[in-house]
């Protein structure tokens, strides 16, 4: 695998880059895998660990679609750079009465390329949506955002991806994890970075105790390797449930500082923790979660 780092289109909050590295020395794929990813999210894992076959799926129906038009060639770079050329230099006149403009249209319309526009406008790069599933994300007030030099980053984005396309093969579903990890084969891994329970909620991605313990046994019931991503601990409290419902995983940890809080004192650091039901590498670090020392009961 290619050491170089690969971030993709789309953001997401608490995206995986800076894991990257620790992730691809630990899963186990190789040419006949058939990786298999329930929650894509920003699909940021499976597009570095770049499977030959893989399932990504997500319940979010417009990061599918994003990435099912550039696979079907419905859109490429060369239409991305132009609409962001184009609707950043709206954006660059009316400022948040065009951002608000393009939410709108989106949110009747549902194009791919607005909702890369909003991704990359909006509030601090959120994807949040109200009970009507209407795209909610304020403006991030910055009017000059689509600089020429921050198009081509975007571009050369979607470019790696359109690569990637070109040489593997890689379906995208939206649909529920039971049925994506149901489509797992005797030759597949399954990597799931599901939303952190007790951190995470919104209404594409809410997410209790029932769904925590459905995917646990899912991922048994699968016969198959996996690697799940989840928190470890702060340095106010623990994920319990790594010891309640993942005691027969082993646990690779490392900290990781999370630039998704509005005010400083909102963006900490949080220990990360990959869970793995195969025996780690090793160059693999084990720490058992009973060693963790908290700043508060």
């Amino acid at each position: 695998m290619s050491e170089k780092i690969y971030v993709p289109p789309i953001k997401i909050q608490g995206i995986k880059t800076k894991l990257i590295p620790l992730i691809r020395r630990n899963v186990v794929v190789d040419e006949e895998t058939l990786w298999i990813e329930p929650f894509m999210g920003s699909g940021v894992v499976g597009f570095n660990v770049k499977p030959k076959k893989a399932i990504f799926a997500d319940k979010n129906p417009y990061i599918i679609d994003f990435y099912e038009q550039l696979k079907d060639k419905k859109i490429n770079s060369y239409i991305i750079r132009t609409f962001l050329e184009e609707n950043g230099r709206l954006l660059s006149e009316k400022d948040d009465e065009y951002y608000y403009e393009v939410r709108e249209r989106f949110n009747s319309k549902h194009e791919p390329l607005d909702f890369l526009f909003l991704n990359r406008s909006c509030f601090n790069g959120m994807i949040r949506f109200n009970k009507d599933h209407k795209f909610n994300v304020p403006y991030g007030h910055k009017p000059q955002r689509f600089s020429k030099a921050y198009i081509t980053k975007i571009v050369n984005q979607v470019k790696y991806i359109e690569e990637c396309l070109s040489v593997c093969d890689w379906e995208f579903i939206c649909d529920s994890f039971e049925k994506t990890i149901g489509k797992a084969t005797e030759k597949s891994f399954i990597y799931c970075d599901p939303p952190y329970i007790g951190r995470n909620v919104d209404y594409y991605d809410s997410w209790n105790e029932c769904d925590e313990n459905k995917l646990c046994e899912a991922l048994k019931g699968s016969k198959n390797k996996f690697m799940l991503s989840t928190w470890d601990h702060n340095d106010y409290r623990a994920n319990l449930y790594i010891n309640e419902l993942w005691g027969f995983c082993h646990k690779i940890t490392k900290e990781h500082f999370y630039h998704v809080g509005a005010k400083e004192e909102n963006r900490n650091a949080v220990i990360e923790a990959l869970l793995i039901n195969y025996e780690p590498f090793e160059n693999s670090s084990c720490i058992s979660s009973e060693n963790v020392q908290l700043k508060f009961a």
